[in-house]
């Protein structure tokens, strides 16, 4: 078991000495790297097994930070007064600004954004620097949402700063700015309809085959170890992911949100796939969810969660 870092200062002093510190944030339990220190970032795609052409997620504590890393265009700087939140931002890399080349994978972009949870953000302002954070589990699994699944996931191999569980329970929305344009990249525990709403722009929708520009875009990701079968009633000998009104089922099952309401199923759905996987059914059967606000971003990680694995 790695050590345990029981303070916002005994994490960022881990950080600070290039190591990684997995740490909570709103969505997701991030897996933290001083984004400057090129090795420590390395250690994260090491760590987690990630693929080098998947870009990292760089979290800031303000926006101050945040413009020393990219150009914010005026629309850029309407959406940005949306953090602290679940919405992670693409937008031109200022040149020099500081941060390792392996954690935007060669682009000219950067994905940003400003957690909105206090101990991220301590922490993040603790260290003095941006830190890289994909979620703390191995590439491709469920992401985790309680401290403890990350110390499971890595085998007590990684430091974590416990938070408690996080209360959106999926990963941010990611939106590129395309000149007076905005792209979503990936839905996220922002509804697109909320984004548009405060805003007053129209959102459009990154093509399923678009290069990778973003984390959370590639077409096999947040798997469980079983097999998942989406849109399905459960057969003998598999295990249920429920939504709603469920019908009887006698093995393993949870219910996302029996009241059928999206930001419960949200902030459940890796938890529930957690624990349905360590129930040891080689496949879980996935009731449909609607595809309205939230989700989108649900059906979005478990159409994922279901693809082929390479």
């Amino acid at each position: 078991m790695s050590y345990e870092p029981k303070s916002v200062a005994a994490a960022a002093a881990l950080l600070r000495e290039g190591k990684l510190c997995a740490f909570p944030t709103e969505t997701v339990y991030g897996l933290g790297a001083d984004a400057t220190d090129a090795d420590a970032v390395l250690s994260i795609y090491e760590t987690k097994g990630r693929p080098r052409f998947n870009p990292l997620i760089i979290h800031c504590a303000d926006l101050a930070m945040a413009e020393t890393l990219a150009e914010f265009s005026p629309l850029a700087r309407r959406v940005a007064a949306l953090w602290p939140g679940s919405l992670t931002l693409v937008l031109p890399a200022r040149p020099d600004n500081g941060l390792a080349d392996v954690a935007t994978a060669g682009l000219d972009t950067v994905a940003i954004r400003i957690p909105d949870h206090k101990l991220a953000l301590e922490l993040i302002a603790a260290v003095g620097h941006p830190l890289a954070a994909p979620s703390a589990n191995p590439s491709g699994r469920l992401s985790p949402t309680t401290a403890e699944q990350v110390r499971r996931g890595f085998g007590g191999k990684v430091p974590v700063l416990d938070g408690g569980p996080c209360r959106a329970g999926v990963e941010s929305m990611i939106i590129r700015v395309e000149g007076e344009r905005l792209v979503q990249l990936r839905a996220g525990a922002v509804a697109r309809e909320e984004i548009e709403r405060k805003l007053g722009v129209v959102v459009a929708v990154a093509a399923k085959d678009a290069a990778v520009a973003a984390p959370g875009m590639l077409a096999s990701h947040y798997a469980p170890n079983a097999l998942m079968r989406l849109n399905a009633e459960p057969q003998a000998g598999e295990a249920f992911l429920a939504f709603g009104n469920a019908p009887e089922f006698a093995g393993p099952m949870r219910n996302l949100s029996a009241a059928g309401d999206l930001h419960e199923a949200a902030r459940n759905l890796f938890s529930m796939l957690h624990e349905l996987d360590a129930a040891g059914a080689e496949v879980i059967a996935v009731a449909p969810i609607p595809e309205a606000g939230l989700g989108e971003a649900i059906n979005d990680r478990l159409v994922r969660a279901a693809a082929p694995r390479g």
